[in-house]
Protein backbone atom coordinates (compact mmCIF):
# COMPACT_ATOMS: atom_id res chain seq x y z
CA UNK A 1 0.00 0.00 0.00
CA UNK A 2 1.02 3.17 -1.21
CA UNK A 3 0.48 6.13 1.60
CA UNK A 4 -0.05 9.28 0.00
CA UNK A 5 1.94 12.54 1.89
CA UNK A 6 -1.47 13.33 3.56
CA UNK A 7 -1.30 10.61 4.80
CA UNK A 8 2.05 10.62 6.21
CA UNK A 9 1.54 14.14 7.84
CA UNK A 10 -1.63 12.84 9.13
CA UNK A 11 0.28 9.54 10.81
CA UNK A 12 3.47 12.19 11.59
CA UNK A 13 0.35 14.59 13.96
CA UNK A 14 -1.25 11.62 15.52
CA UNK A 15 2.39 10.80 16.76
CA UNK A 16 3.61 13.62 18.23
CA UNK A 17 0.12 13.96 20.12
CA UNK A 18 -0.25 10.81 21.17
CA UNK A 19 3.67 10.37 22.04
CA UNK A 20 4.08 13.79 23.88
CA UNK A 21 0.77 14.51 25.73
CA UNK A 22 0.05 10.81 26.55
CA UNK A 23 3.49 8.74 27.02
CA UNK A 24 5.89 11.18 27.71
CA UNK A 25 3.53 12.93 30.09
CA UNK A 26 2.89 9.63 32.29
CA UNK A 27 7.03 8.68 32.07
CA UNK A 28 8.10 11.87 32.80
CA UNK A 29 5.74 12.52 35.34
CA UNK A 30 6.96 8.94 37.17
CA UNK A 31 10.29 9.64 36.58
CA UNK A 32 10.29 13.43 38.33
CA UNK A 33 8.64 11.71 41.21
CA UNK A 34 11.58 8.63 41.17
CA UNK A 35 14.76 11.27 40.85
CA UNK A 36 13.15 13.63 43.34
CA UNK A 37 12.70 11.07 45.85
CA UNK A 38 16.09 8.63 45.13
CA UNK A 39 18.22 12.30 44.63
CA UNK A 40 17.13 14.52 46.68
CA UNK A 41 14.68 13.32 49.37
CA UNK A 42 16.87 10.17 50.24
CA UNK A 43 19.73 12.28 50.59
CA UNK A 44 18.57 15.24 53.23
CA UNK A 45 18.15 13.24 56.65
CA UNK A 46 14.85 15.83 58.04
CA UNK A 47 13.33 14.84 54.42
CA UNK A 48 13.76 11.25 54.47
CA UNK A 49 12.09 11.09 57.79
CA UNK A 50 9.38 13.19 56.67
CA UNK A 51 9.21 10.36 53.88
CA UNK A 52 10.53 7.37 55.14
CA UNK A 53 9.42 5.66 51.65
CA UNK A 54 8.64 6.52 48.14
CA UNK A 55 4.67 5.64 48.28
CA UNK A 56 4.08 8.18 50.99
CA UNK A 57 6.18 10.58 48.99
CA UNK A 58 4.05 9.82 45.43
CA UNK A 59 0.71 9.95 47.22
CA UNK A 60 1.70 13.75 48.78
CA UNK A 61 3.09 15.05 45.57
CA UNK A 62 0.24 13.71 43.65
CA UNK A 63 -2.21 14.82 46.03
CA UNK A 64 -0.52 18.67 46.17
CA UNK A 65 0.90 18.72 42.54
CA UNK A 66 -2.10 17.70 40.71
CA UNK A 67 -4.76 20.49 42.33
CA UNK A 68 -1.69 23.02 42.09
CA UNK A 69 -0.92 21.69 38.15
CA UNK A 70 -4.82 22.86 37.54
CA UNK A 71 -4.57 25.96 39.11
CA UNK A 72 -1.36 26.71 37.10
CA UNK A 73 -3.22 25.80 34.00
CA UNK A 74 -6.23 27.78 34.95
CA UNK A 75 -3.79 30.76 35.08
CA UNK A 76 -2.43 30.19 31.91
CA UNK A 77 -5.89 29.96 29.97
CA UNK A 78 -7.94 32.35 31.59
CA UNK A 79 -5.58 35.43 33.32
CA UNK A 80 -2.29 35.15 31.59
CA UNK A 81 -1.61 36.95 28.14
CA UNK A 82 0.65 33.30 27.25
CA UNK A 83 -2.39 31.90 25.93
CA UNK A 84 -3.83 34.76 23.95
CA UNK A 85 -0.57 35.01 22.58
CA UNK A 86 -0.61 30.77 21.30
CA UNK A 87 -4.08 31.49 20.18
CA UNK A 88 -2.75 34.41 18.37
CA UNK A 89 -0.49 32.14 16.47
CA UNK A 90 -2.05 28.92 15.49
CA UNK A 91 -5.02 31.37 14.32
CA UNK A 92 -2.28 33.52 11.95
CA UNK A 93 -0.88 30.22 11.05
CA UNK A 94 -4.25 27.88 9.95
CA UNK A 95 -5.07 27.92 6.30
CA UNK A 96 -8.33 28.10 7.08
CA UNK A 97 -8.89 31.31 8.20
CA UNK A 98 -8.04 32.14 4.52
CA UNK A 99 -10.27 29.15 2.96
CA UNK A 100 -12.96 28.16 3.65
CA UNK A 101 -13.27 24.27 5.71
CA UNK A 102 -14.67 21.31 3.77
CA UNK A 103 -18.00 20.45 4.85
CA UNK A 104 -21.45 22.53 5.50
CA UNK A 105 -19.34 26.07 5.59
CA UNK A 106 -18.40 25.48 1.57
CA UNK A 107 -21.22 22.78 0.40
CA UNK A 108 -24.08 24.94 1.99
CA UNK A 109 -23.46 27.84 4.25
CA UNK A 110 -21.68 30.34 1.97
CA UNK A 111 -23.26 29.34 -2.01
CA UNK A 112 -26.66 30.15 0.12
CA UNK A 113 -25.00 33.31 1.24
CA UNK A 114 -23.43 34.02 -2.19
CA UNK A 115 -26.83 33.66 -3.36
CA UNK A 116 -28.89 36.11 -1.09
CA UNK A 117 -25.64 38.30 -1.38
CA UNK A 118 -26.53 38.27 -5.53
CA UNK A 119 -30.52 38.38 -4.83
CA UNK A 120 -30.31 41.47 -2.36
CA UNK A 121 -27.95 43.33 -4.46
CA UNK A 122 -30.56 42.57 -7.68
CA UNK A 123 -33.37 44.02 -5.90
CA UNK A 124 -31.35 46.87 -4.39
CA UNK A 125 -30.60 48.10 -7.79
CA UNK A 126 -33.64 47.68 -9.31
CA UNK A 127 -35.16 49.83 -6.36
CA UNK A 128 -32.26 52.36 -7.27
CA UNK A 129 -31.09 51.88 -3.53
CA UNK A 130 -26.97 51.25 -4.15
CA UNK A 131 -24.53 53.95 -4.81
CA UNK A 132 -20.95 53.26 -7.26
CA UNK A 133 -19.04 52.17 -4.19
CA UNK A 134 -21.19 49.77 -2.72
CA UNK A 135 -21.60 48.09 -6.42
CA UNK A 136 -17.34 48.12 -6.53
CA UNK A 137 -17.83 46.79 -3.09
CA UNK A 138 -19.87 43.97 -3.75
CA UNK A 139 -18.26 43.06 -6.41
CA UNK A 140 -15.46 42.31 -4.83
CA UNK A 141 -17.50 40.48 -2.21
CA UNK A 142 -19.15 38.38 -4.95
CA UNK A 143 -15.60 37.87 -6.34
CA UNK A 144 -13.74 36.46 -2.95
CA UNK A 145 -17.22 34.39 -2.19
CA UNK A 146 -16.43 32.59 -5.35
CA UNK A 147 -13.11 31.91 -4.97
CA UNK A 148 -13.84 30.76 -1.21
CA UNK A 149 -16.58 27.93 -3.01
CA UNK A 150 -14.69 26.97 -4.92
CA UNK A 151 -11.94 25.93 -2.47
CA UNK A 152 -9.37 28.57 -2.98
CA UNK A 153 -7.75 31.04 -0.79
CA UNK A 154 -9.06 35.04 -0.05
CA UNK A 155 -6.00 36.97 1.68
CA UNK A 156 -2.70 36.43 1.79
CA UNK A 157 -1.65 33.84 4.50
CA UNK A 158 2.21 34.25 3.77
CA UNK A 159 2.99 37.73 3.35
CA UNK A 160 0.79 38.06 7.00
CA UNK A 161 2.72 35.03 8.72
CA UNK A 162 6.20 36.64 7.74
CA UNK A 163 5.60 39.86 8.83
CA UNK A 164 5.19 39.30 11.93
CA UNK A 165 8.24 37.61 12.77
Amino acid sequence: MILSSKSIFRAWYYFRQGYSTYLTFILGYASTLVTVYYLAIRNVPPLLDAFPHFTEFGILATTVGVPLAVIVGWVHMKRSRLYSSEADIANEASPYNYKLPPGYAREASFPVMLSMLRLLRRLSEANGLMTDSEKIELDELDKKMVILVSGGYVGSPRRELSSLL
